[in-house]
């Protein structure tokens, strides 16, 4: 756990903090476990008034600081199914601090739902943290292992924890990233609103499993939902998601299948920082597979001001938030490992009609702040007392899962040329550039209300890949929109890059 993932906390807590208590999402008399079980609750919760999270804690455990809190762990040995050697085990985090909204998880055994209780002696605690009584407090999220790098050990695998974050992890991989299970009004003035997990299901697995099941449900001011995440641990760990939406009112931005990462600064974007590491980032580029067969890459940026791009789409292949860069000597940092970091891609499955990939580039001056969204937006409002069911995956891994001919960018870098221009210098890799003669190569390069010259293809001995370079023209711009690829005999032989440089 690091500040970053403690700070996400505190948004859903503040945004949830005027409104009234919850009640437990759990029946007294629980029916049988069935595909529809958590999909019927969130249907019934949408039609009632929205109820706020339980925040009631001992005082002790709610005035925590960040040190106290990090001091409190799940025991390893007390892991949900570690005696009966299953191949998924669960740990469970602690309320406190941010994290003061209870989270009530049960097990499924058989279609058979029981509660997991909460045991203090389940927990390992530091010392100076007071005293409260002891009560059933509930839990604030929990974290499932599995033996995804050594078949004796088992490792992290992925994370519950704040509002409706999540993140996970493949094999060889630290945690990055993040996904949540709605985002709405994000960008929008009138302020987010940051829905929560409220309880979960945990299918038992089977003692031969290679995949685990968790049932979720979502509530939040504006409409409810369940989710059902089927997790398959891997080279690449996928997350099939099914997803049925109850809004309470009409959802105007509603954000779907939302993403949030960091990006501190880069080789495109260094400017303003004295570090002594080339990169910091969790991820460097939003990767686009859209509807009509382009794939379009657009390095991030860390603003002066917030920027948002909109990217309209009818069916969209994909989209991701990726961490191409996987060489330790682009960042230099030994705690970070930022080469490590996941990617995560986003696959719509079925028809999912027209609406944007939309971004969010947030300015941040510190590296613990997640400044980076990305989601997609339908073009329709989701109406109120509707169902609206979506069905997706999520990759985590090393990049996105479909196989890509074409050549890809995998570096941006700018520098200046006097006051009134900028180059850019862009690096790609890819098959679909070996061997080809370098005549017949041609950089395509385009700007809105700027000019573009001096535009240069080459090979590049060192990587084996290929350099577009180009001269921009910047005096008096508040921001410039850049589109490029390379072509051969006028057809596209790499994805296209876009980019929005401001000052």
């Amino acid at each position: 756990m690091n500040r970053r993932q403690l700070l996400r906390g505190s948004a859903a807590v503040s945004a949830a903090a005027i409104l009234p208590r919850a009640a437990h999402a759990q029946p007294s008399a629980a029916p049988p476990f069935s595909p529809s079980y958590v999909r019927e609750l969130a249907r019934a919760l949408a039609a009632k008034p929205f109820a706020a999270p339980d925040e009631k804690l001992p005082d002790a455990l709610k005035n925590l600081n960040y040190d106290q809190y990090r001091s409190i762990r799940f025991a390893p040995e007390k892991a949900l199914w570690r005696a009966e050697k299953l191949p998924f085990e669960v740990q469970f985090f602690h309320r406190g601090f941010f994290y003061k909204n209870r989270v009530d998880i049960f097990q499924v055994v058989d279609r058979s739902v029981t509660p997991v209780s909460y045991r203090r002696d389940d927990f390992l605690f530091g010392e100076g943290l007071g005293q409260w009584p002891d009560a059933d407090l509930g839990f604030a999220g929990f974290r499932i292992h599995a033996p995804i790098n050594k078949p004796d050990y088992y490792d992290e695998l992925c994370v519950f924890l704040g509002a409706s974050y999540f993140r996970a992890v493949a094999k060889g991989q630290t945690y990055g990233l993040s996904a949540r299970g709605l985002a709405i009004d994000t960008g929008e003035s009138k302020g987010e609103e940051f829905p929560v997990f409220k309880a979960f299901w945990l299918e038992k697995p089977a003692l031969n499993a290679s995949s685990m099941v968790v049932h979720a449900l979502l509530d939040s001011k504006s409409a409810a939902a369940s989710y059902r995440f089927t997790i398959r641990p891997g080279q690449t760990t996928v997350f099939d998601v099914e997803m049925a939406l109850y809004p309470r009112v009409d959802l105007e931005h509603a954000g779907l299948g939302p993403m949030t990462s960091m990006f501190f600064f880069g080789p495109n974007d260094r400017k303003d920082f004295d570090d002594f590491r080339p990169a910091v980032h969790d991820s460097d580029g939003l990767s686009i597979f859209n509807g009509r067969g382009e794939q379009l890459w657009r390095p991030l940026n860390n603003p002066h001001d917030l920027q948002v791009s909109s990217f309209a789409d009818v069916n969209p292949g994909g989209f991701g938030l990726m961490q191409r860069e996987r060489n330790y000597l682009a960042y230099q940092d030994l705690e970070s490992s930022f080469e490590t970091r996941p990617s995560l891609w986003f696959e719509p499955i079925g028809d999912w009609g027209e609406g944007a990939v939309k971004l969010f580039e947030i300015p941040t001056k510190e590296e613990v702040h997640d400044n980076i969204a990305a989601l997609w937006q339908p073009k329709q409002p989701l109406t109120a007392k509707s169902e609206h069911i979506f069905t997706y995956r999520l990759h985590w891994g090393t990049d996105a899962p479909k196989a890509d001919a074409l050549a890809r960018f995998t570096r941006t870098g700018i520098g200046s040329r006097g006051d009134d221009s900028k180059l850019f210098v862009l690096e790609l890799m890819g098959d679909r550039l070996k061997g080809v003669d370098p005549k017949a190569i041609k950089g395509v390069v385009t700007a809105e209300k700027a000019d573009i010259s001096n535009i240069v293809t080459q090979p590049n001995p060192v990587t084996g890949g290929w350099r577009l370079s180009f001269q921009c023209s910047v005096k008096g711009q508040a921001s410039i929109e850049l589109r490029a690829f390379l072509a051969q005999n006028d057809a596209p032989v790499s994805e296209v890059w876009i980019y929005r440089w401001t000052p």
